[in-house]
């Protein structure tokens, strides 16, 4: 399988360093360069990347502005999911990097031997996605006799794993995590790597009584125990099984007012 490519820097130097890098690997091949945002938006939907390299701070659009811009794409189905590793020179961007939902992380200057770490797990997130693709055909083809024969049943969803598919009933999911281009479902029994974004599962679980309390993070309601202050000002609840979910800035008031029934900021 070829590693489709997509690199964006601001700086033509990088670009041409990261290319070179890229060149070492015989299963990458680098399709499109962009030296901002709006024209790496631009070739995502030209040449359909698998994989993109994106700087962090660009002047414009910067690189979290760029991944909700895709993030937008993939749900409006106009471009397939690229999995996005973040490229920065600032290692303390790290922690919101991996809070966007990116699948790896690459420090200036970039090092040969940490960029093949992040290509083994591209690659082997893609190879995911090609078994869950077939996964995906064999359920299309036999889903209208399933559909008939599960008729009023409960939501569901089929989950790759081990080389079939298990199903998953929405209503026994307490909680979802973004990973990357991914979701995690959280139950009792165990969780779930599923292939589709987190605004679509949102969608899916709204009516299951659950809420978007984080970009990355969905929770069911009944699942809340606590609602906690941060040391950095901001608020996290804690489930009843100890899991801390952070609660997004964006998402606060809406949180307040689902657990609490009040108005203003959490």
């Amino acid at each position: 399988m070829i590693l489709r490519v997509l690199v964006c820097d601001d700086e033509p130097i990088a670009i041409s360093r990261m290319v070179a890098l890229l060149s070492r690997a015989a299963d990458v091949e680098v399709v499109a360069t962009a030296l901002d945002g709006p024209a790496a938006l631009v070739a995502l939907e030209s040449a359909r990347p698998d994989l993109l390299f994106l700087d962090i701070e660009m002047p414009g659009p910067d690189g979290f502005e760029i991944v909700r811009s895709v993030e937008r794409l993939v749900q409006d189905r106009k471009i397939p999911a690229p999995f996005v590793i973040f490229v920065t020179a600032y290692r303390r961007l790290a922690p919101e990097a991996f809070d966007s939902g990116v699948v790896d992380f690459l420090t200036k200057p970039v090092r040969a031997e940490r960029l093949e770490q992040c290509l083994e797990r591209a690659r082997r997130l893609a190879a995911a996605r090609q078994a869950e693709a077939r996964v995906a055909l064999l359920e299309q083809r036999f889903g209208a006799l399933q559909a008939q024969r599960l008729g009023s049943e409960n939501p569901h969803v089929w989950v790759q794993r081990r080389g079939g598919a298990v199903r998953v009933d929405l209503e026994a999911v307490e909680r979802v995590s973004a990973e990357g281009p991914y979701v995690r479902l959280h139950a009792k029994e165990g969780s779930y790597l599923h292939r589709e974004a987190m605004g679509a599962m949102e969608t899916r679980l709204a009516p299951l009584n659950h809420l978007r309390v984080h970009r990355s993070h969905l929770v069911r309601v009944d699942q809340v125990a606590r609602i906690r202050r941060t040391p950095n000002g901001g608020a996290e609840l804690i489930l009843r099984d100890g899991v801390q979910v952070p609660i997004g800035r964006s998402h606060a008031k809406e949180v307040r007012r689902r657990l609490l029934n009040l108005d203003g900021p959490a």
